[in-house]
């Protein structure tokens, strides 16, 4: 594969890790999950390596917290499936795996941090599905209904079956990731495909998460601030298609 040139330097992740209004402990799932998107996997590892070297205070993180950073980033990849497909988080999971120490990974068959394998085989799936309804509504409150609605009524039922599956059994598992990260995570994943109306839907359910308008505004600033380091751009006359927004970005 050819060389790309970076979009980030230490420098930049310095920087974005210490925003005054970024939640705690998020800027990396922010930047990584905003990289894969962008389809820099390289810049995912490079994201991943800095986080282990520089804990919240700045210093070395302990074995414990290493740990606890690598399956926050593996979770916000995969809950970014929900929103970007499969086939972006398998191939950034399996570059990230090349440079993560073996200590930090987890096998199958051995402890999982999610419990999804519980939910797959072990719970009801009825369950997991109103589960699924539960973190559904508390996202997006009271237009709920015609959210749901429009996905039902889209042609096919299925967009709404999808929709319900997603929330079940990857969404609403806060086992590592709260409610309010979780939409920090969809925020991340849908700023560079130019959607708003979903991106509007998340920007507010991370405030039903629990999250501030400044910890939002600030969780939008650094995904745009990430797209424009990865020369996304405005559509205009002179570039009518490409990689680049039709309109600005939603904010709150």
């Amino acid at each position: 594969m050819n060389l790309l040139p970076a979009i980030v330097t230490s420098a930049d992740l310095s920087s974005i890790r210490s925003r005054p209004q970024l939640p705690a402990n998020t800027w990396y799932l922010i930047a990584s999950v905003t990289l894969s998107q962008l389809n820099r996997l390289d810049e995912v590892s490079k994201v991943y390596q800095h986080a282990l070297r520089h804990g919240p205070d700045g210093t070395v993180p302990s074995q414990d917290e290493k740990l606890r950073v690598s399956r926050r980033i593996r979770e916000a990849l995969i809950k970014a499936v929900a929103i970007s497909g499969v086939p972006r988080t398998i191939n950034t999971l399996l570059e990230l795996k090349k440079v993560t120490p073996e200590e930090l990974l987890d096998e199958p068959d051995a402890f999982s941090p999610t419990g999804r394998r519980a939910d797959m085989y072990d719970t009801p799936a009825s369950q997991i599905i109103l589960r699924g309804q539960t973190f559904f509504e508390a996202i997006y409150g009271k237009i709920t209904r015609r959210v749901v609605g429009q996905m039902d009524r889209s042609g096919t039922e299925d967009l709404g079956l999808l929709a319900r599956l997603m929330n079940g059994y990857v969404l609403s598992n806060t086992s590592v990731l709260s409610p309010a990260e979780t939409s920090f995570v969809m925020i991340a994943g849908l700023i560079h495909q130019d959607v708003n109306p979903q991106l509007k839907g998340h920007l507010r359910g991370a405030l039903n998460g629990g999250a501030t308008v400044e910890e939002v505004r600030a969780v939008r600033h650094v995904v745009v601030e990430l797209c424009h380091l990865a020369g996304m751009k405005m559509l205009d006359a002179s570039a009518p298609a490409g990689f680049a927004w039709r309109c600005e970005v939603a904010d709150l």
